[in-house]
């Protein structure tokens, strides 16, 4: 008999354990509730059975709301003793972010990596440190205000997805607002991520719906000019040239009040 391809399915690990109220009991049936559509990407179990934490892509999101992020995350915690478990669980447009979400619940870093072999690939090293970047934030660096999801459902066009935090670096205090932009090929083997950085939220939203410039990029944290300078001193020395590298002139760094935060609807 041929063997049929079934696809896995998300191991919650709660057979013999009841939800500790109602309430999580109906909570968790809502967040699990198109579960034939999930797809595991990544999944960690920790050995004495308290905890599991699992990504998971949800192919039901193309049918949802407009703009719904197919990305979910679930944090399952129980209690051996009392057989009972709670959860939490949130839903992210980019798997970097749903990343950073489990990591900071508990979930070793290495565990948290995309296992989904046959999805696309970051096309350049730029998105790769970007999404770096993203993974590994502070939770007190980013703030999510919005974002949106556009997959047309067609091999005509690639799928685009707009992140747009707030970002609290002091480096970006000029520019505070900015625009994660992930273009994915019309064929789903690449994508790029692309940072743009905005004084405002509404900037922001000008942009994405007009689309008459280049993104506009950030700038250079203010004592990137200063490392560099360094680093051509110290090839310098080695090399044994004895005309040094003068002084570089950095722009002075300048402060800003903190940008008020946005509660929005949604960036399209």
């Amino acid at each position: 008999m041929p063997h049929t391809y079934e696809p896995p399915t998300p191991d919650y690990r709660i057979d013999g354990f009841e939800a500790a109220t109602e309430q999580i009991e109906d909570d968790f049936s809502s967040a699990t509730l198109s579960d034939d559509l999930f797809a595991p990407i990544a999944e960690y179990h920790r050995a004495d059975g308290r905890d599991s934490y699992l990504l998971l892509d949800d192919g039901a999101a193309i049918w949802d709301i407009p703009g719904t992020a197919e990305y979910v995350t679930l944090h399952i915690t129980r209690d051996i003793e009392q057989r009972t478990f709670d959860f939490a669980s949130e839903r992210h447009p980019v798997a970097p972010l749903a990343q950073n979400w489990l990591i900071r619940r508990g979930c070793p870093q290495e565990a948290a990596e995309v296992s989904n072999r046959h999805g696309p690939r970051p096309a350049d090293a730029l998105t790769a440190r970007l999404e770096d970047l993203l993974r590994t934030n502070p939770s007190d660096r980013y703030e999510v205000l919005d974002h949106y999801t556009d997959s047309p459902c067609s091999f005509d066009f690639g799928v685009e997805v707009r992140t747009l935090v707030h970002d609290s670096h002091p480096d970006s205090a000029h520019t505070p607002y900015r625009l994660f932009l992930q273009e994915t090929t019309k064929d789903l083997r690449s994508y790029t991520v692309r940072e743009g950085a905005f004084t405002s939220a509404e900037q922001a939203d000008t942009w994405v719906m007009e689309r008459d410039s280049p993104l506009p990029l950030p700038p250079a944290p203010p004592d990137t000019v200063g490392r560099r300078a360094a680093a051509a001193r110290a090839r310098s020395a080695l090399s044994g040239n004895d005309s040094s590298v003068g002084p570089v002139p950095v722009s002075p760094s300048r402060s800003a009040e903190p940008a008020k935060k946005h509660s929005r609807g949604g960036t399209r």
